[in-house]
């Protein structure tokens, strides 16, 4: 079996925008923020200070935002050997962030499940039923 090849910025403009009822919207500094339906499932979230870098100190400008169904699949993501984390400032919001600079620790594969997963908890439930009748067929 053949290993997905290393996550690319690109490939989130590509998965997300395959997903039905998807738009890409400006979000934070102009840089793209991804809706179903009108909601929001993954984007850019602007530099905040419960961000750091390790090193400058400096708030991180780099850093993505994917919703997740539950807190389970929250707690899964962060307390893997992935690149997720959360800050203080989403608890008891069903999402995880990921600093741009880690992308390429996941695989196209690992990155088009959360993505995929993120529009399931925003997309309207036919929409969603639809769309994996679709990938069944």
């Amino acid at each position: 079996m053949t290993r997905s090849r290393k996550a690319r910025e690109s490939d989130i403009d590509e998965i997300a925008l395959a997903l039905p009822r998807t738009t890409k919207v400006p979000g934070w500094g102009g840089l793209p923020s991804y809706q179903v339906s009108k909601k929001f499932f993954v984007g850019y979230r602007s530099p905040r200070p419960d961000a750091l870098d390790a090193e400058t100190g400096e708030r991180l400008t780099d850093v993505l935002v994917f919703r997740v169904p539950d807190e389970g699949d929250k707690r899964a993501l962060v307390q893997g050997d992935g690149p997720w984390f959360t800050t203080d400032h989403f608890n008891g919001y069903n999402a995880v962030l990921l600093r741009l600079a880690h992308l390429g620790q996941l695989t196209r594969d690992e990155l088009a499940e959360v993505i995929e997963d993120a529009w399931r908890s925003q997309a309207p439930k036919t929409v969603v039923r639809r769309w994996e009748d679709e990938r069944l067929s």
